[in-house]
């Protein structure tokens, strides 16, 4: 009886003790859920990091929805025509306003222009026919391609008129005229007078760069070409023009004007003349020849209206340069300028 009081009291010490050691860990157990259950609760209540609403009004939708994504905010796009053709692709309204603190993922409203309704043919009498144009590729064409809802019906018509060259004279339908499916715009544009008259400005003398801005102001058509410097002579100056200064000519008469050389050629530099044959046009159309230099600068070297025809221009430049000749700031040609060394013809020396 002994030896079986010994084993049961020994059997009731291991349970007990056992049993003590379950019970800790259940509250062990239950005190870290719990904790656990204070952290989300208190997480869930303190919410998403908040953030200031930026100011997107009057930007591109692009560029509004990259600085949303940086604040970790998201759009909700609507759109609605506007009063002018300039706000198409901007945002006009946003909600919240700038500065509205809110959390991260709250929704942005923005309202982006969809551009203007258009239902009737506007006056375009008295405008720019290039200017125009521009307004119609803008206005008038569909998105993702298609059948434009109004085009320019080519060749146009010229007639000589005291108005400036370019200048839209007479229309095709009227002002006013309803729009109901696609059409075409017929357009009297300016030559401007006929049989026009200039007074040839003085050239000889000037330096190059002073010729070719002369050129800019006046207006007049012209034709260059280079030969040697002779002795006398200023290296890199006009030392030839026809007609004479003063002389009273048709607008589009050419002026011819040649340029010697430089005394000596700076090394890794190019003395030149550019050429290339514009299109002919009947009024003379905007254009620029600038350099881009090596070291990444952009230089004008002219810029005039021509009518077309060739275009040359002396020019010195370093070796690597980038001549770029636009029309109506649409780029038409571009060359590099490359170190062989340019023979002047027989009638140039």
């Amino acid at each position: 009886m002994g030896f079986l009081k010994f084993d049961l009291n020994s059997i009731e010490g291991y349970v007990s003790d056992h049993l003590k050691l379950f019970l800790s860990m259940a509250a062990g157990s239950l005190v870290f859920v719990g904790l656990i259950a204070v952290s989300i609760f208190f997480i869930a209540v303190r919410g998403a990091e908040q953030t200031m609403v930026p100011e997107v009004r009057g930007k591109e939708l692009t560029e509004a929805l990259l600085e949303l994504q940086v604040k970790e905010l998201y759009p909700r796009i609507q759109l609605r025509y506007s009063q002018s053709s300039l706000d198409k692709g901007l945002i006009l309204e946003q909600e919240p306003k700038s500065g509205t603190i809110v959390k991260a993922g709250r929704r942005i409203r923005l309202v982006v222009s969809q551009g203007v309704i258009i239902n009737k043919v506007e006056n375009y009498i008295g405008r720019n026919i290039d200017e125009v144009r521009v307004d119609l590729q803008t206005l008038f064409t569909p998105a993702g391609g298609g059948l434009a809802l109004l085009s320019l019906k080519e060749p146009l018509m010229y007639e000589y008129s005291t108005e400036a060259p370019g200048t839209i004279l007479q229309q095709n339908p009227e002002a006013g005229t309803d729009i109901s499916g696609p059409g075409t715009l017929e357009f009297v544009v300016s030559q401007g007078q006929e049989n026009a008259r200039i007074t040839v400005p003085l050239f000889t003398g000037l330096s190059i760069a002073e010729a070719l801005e002369q050129i800019g102001r006046a207006g007049v058509d012209f034709r260059f070409t280079i030969r040697e410097t002779r002795e006398g002579e200023t290296p890199e100056t006009v030392v030839y023009q026809q007609p004479a200064a003063d002389t009273v000519i048709s607008a589009d008469t050419p002026v011819q004007i040649t340029v010697n050389s430089p005394e000596t050629a700076a090394g890794g530099e190019v003395y030149r003349l550019f050429r290339y044959t514009i299109p002919e046009n009947p009024y003379p159309l905007s254009v620029r020849l600038e350099a881009l230099l090596p070291s990444g600068e952009r230089i004008l070297l002219i810029g005039v209206e021509y009518p077309g025809g060739e275009f040359t221009v002396p020019y010195k430049l370093p070796v690597g340069s980038t001549l770029i000749l636009s029309m109506l700031n649409r780029e038409i040609h571009r060359e590099t300028v490359n170190p062989r060394t340019e023979d002047l013809s027989p009638e140039q020396l």
